[in-house]
């Protein structure tokens, strides 16, 4: 506690800065996310506050970024198509599946495994990084044009016959769960249709458009109605935005570019009494849980989203310990990350109870908070309470801010979000694989996989799909590398030092394997066709295991087959330098002493050739 207060000054400063750089961020990703403002702002002020408390990194800001928003932006569409396009009938689900992602980071810290985040392969991450850029720009464009498709009345009507079809498939649904659909009466089917009523009709044609045009390919799909349907007005104030941002850096970086593009051109649209459009309302006063979470809870209804909270999960641990080595970097100081891990997941889950969006560790904001004299915990609890001050006396000013204006912030996030340092270093990587005619690189093609799916597809499946790729094709490079280094040739063809003297007769019937590497599922194949390689009148294999650290369960029995195919041909197999590891898997199924004998194990090769010497006979 007392470490807390050491720099109350700077972290004063620090905090309120970094709070004031949230700000214009969480109401822009709170729009974006199909929430509203106030779930943004919400997120920001919980987890910016208690992920500070909690976490493992003393100068770090946290609250929604770019691609927790991303992600839960797709969550929350799917879960409000399935209730009907109701966002308040869909509410309760969508924060059980946040507060869920925040259970699991806790658990992910508490079970030690925030150290694991960095093996993710960086043509996973920078893949995933430049498709959340590529999705907020695309999702982005029409807001700035200040097209709406459930506004658009021709639009809509398109949806109006599918929209009857949704209506009337419903109503068999809720009768077949009441028990009264029968094919002898459609009495009461044909009542409950004729009660349908057009506006019912005209909100199901909505929530069909809205689904239609939906994320990056969505976005696509409408841009040629959006041109048609231009609003200059919401264009401007969108451009207007987006030169400030760049423009003002130029000037000075003393005050966030950010927050002046939103005080500017939010000014200029209400003073000059502009009609343009306004954000959703930010209710005023404190923010009150939403006890919905725990009272209406079904476990069928969370059941299909598992899967997509660990995956926030996941994306929220690595942003923010990505952001905690940055943070580490400028400070000279060392973060813990499984306390990050708990940190972040008690301010995700403290927020998802008060309906705000998910989040993670900011790295902008961060970075402000250091560079403004912020170094202990107390700088982010600052900044959730700036944020929370703003909510409570300027809550009904904010609402005035137009969509515009955080659609051009938004478009300046996604362009700086994508990775510009993996996409520069394509034309220079390495083409290791083959694919038909065409040389390609292996990172490269990942990249681009993870890119494309994340853009077009599923974040989610993208990045698993990403790392089962990134993963085989590391296992054949490991495996490749195993065998050109492995071959079985007899003693007198790349003997080492040690072998050169070995007595000359011997050279012609004992061969010689030198294991290098890891014995696993990558590299069995080549291993398997040891037995092949040594002739019959061979009478022994001395098998130098010095450099084979590691053997797992595929590795262990394409060992033990190998060895029960020398033994029925009479070749003895005697191991020199057997190493901790691989030795306890033998020994588990006994292929020690079962196979190898304890006398057939050597600890150096100057032994097994004494034994030789000693036991074999023809020696010269």
């Amino acid at each position: 506690m007392k470490n807390l207060f050491s720099n109350i000054k700077g972290d004063a400063f620090g905090g309120i800065t970094a709070g004031i750089v949230a700000l214009p961020l969480a109401l822009a990703f709170g729009v974006s996310s199909g929430l509203g403002p106030t779930a943004g702002l919400y997120g920001a002020i919980f987890i910016s506050f208690f992920a500070s408390l909690f976490g493992g990194t003393n100068t770090q800001i946290s609250g929604p970024t770019a691609p927790m928003t991303a992600v839960s932006m797709v969550v929350i569409a799917g879960i409000i198509a399935v209730n009907d396009g109701d966002v308040n009938k869909a509410l309760p689900v969508i924060l059980t599946v946040f507060l869920l992602a925040g259970l699991m980071q806790i658990g992910l810290g508490a079970l030690g495994l925030g150290k694991y985040i960095r093996y993710i392969p960086y043509p996973v991450v920078s893949g995933f990084m430049t498709a959340i850029g590529v999705i907020i720009l695309l999702t982005q464009v029409l807001p700035s044009l200040g097209y709406y498709p459930k506004e658009d009345a021709e639009f809509v009507n398109q949806f109006k016959p599918q929209a009857e079809e949704v209506i009337l498939e419903n109503i068999l649904k809720e009768e077949a769960g009441e028990g009264i659909l029968v094919l002898e009466d459609f009495k009461e089917t044909i009542f409950r249709a004729g009660e349908i009523s057009q506006e019912a009709i005209l909100k199901e044609s909505q929530t069909l458009a809205a689904k239609e045009t939906s994320g990056a390919l969505g976005a696509i799909k409408a841009l040629p109605r959006a041109v048609q349907n231009i609003s200059w007005l919401e264009l401007i104030l969108a451009l207007g935005t987006i030169f400030i941002i760049y423009g003002f850096k130029r000037i000075t970086k003393a005050v966030p570019s950010t927050l002046v593009a939103l005080i500017v051109m939010s000014g200029i649209a209400v003073g000059f009494g502009l009609d343009y459009r306004p954000i959703e309302e930010i209710p005023s006063g404190l923010p009150i849980p939403n006890l919905e979470i725990f009272t209406s809870f079904s476990l069928s209804s969370i059941m299909p989203y598992i899967f997509t909270a660990l995956t926030l999960a996941l994306l929220g641990a690595i942003d923010s310990l990505l952001t905690s080595v940055v943070a580490d970097n400028m400070t000279k100081t060392k973060h813990k990350p499984n306390k990050e891990l708990v940190g972040q997941g008690i301010g995700n889950s403290i927020a998802a109870i008060f309906g705000g969006l998910p989040g993670a560790g900011a790295t902008i904001r961060t970075v402000v908070n250091i560079s403004s004299g912020g170094k202990t915990k107390l700088s982010g609890m600052i900044a959730g309470v700036m944020l929370l001050i703003i909510l409570l006396g300027l809550g009904p000013i904010a609402s005035k801010i137009p969509a515009a204006v955080l659609a051009g912030i938004l478009i300046t996030v996604g362009i700086g979000v994508m990775d510009y340092k993996g996409l520069k270093a394509i034309p220079s990587l390495p083409k290791d694989i083959k694919l038909g005619p065409l040389k390609l690189s292996s990172e490269v093609l990942i990249m681009i996989i993870v890119l494309l799916l994340s853009t077009f597809w599923n974040l989610v499946y993208a990045v698993g799909i990403g790392l089962v790729i990134a993963s085989l094709m590391f296992m054949k490079k490991i495996g490749d590398l195993t065998a050109e280094r492995s071959d079985v040739k007899p003693l007198n063809e790349e003997a080492w030092k040690d072998e050169i003297d070995f007595p000359h007769r011997l050279k012609e019937e004992v061969f010689i394997k030198h294991l290098k590497g890891p014995l696993f599922f990558g590299s069995t194949s080549d291993f398997q066709q040891l037995t092949g390689q040594i002739p019959d009148a061979a009478s022994y294999v001395i098998m130098r295991l010095g450099r084979m650290q590691y053997m797992d369960q595929s590795g262990l029995y394409a060992m033990e087959d190998m060895l029960q195919d020398l033994k029925k041909k009479n070749i003895n197999v005697l191991f020199v330098g057997l190493l901790k590891q691989p030795r306890y898997m033998m020994e588990r199924i006994d292929i020690i002493p079962d196979f190898i004998s304890e006398e057939h194990i050597f600890k150096n090769f100057k032994d097994c050739v004494t034994w030789i010497k000693g036991n074999v006979k023809d020696v010269a």
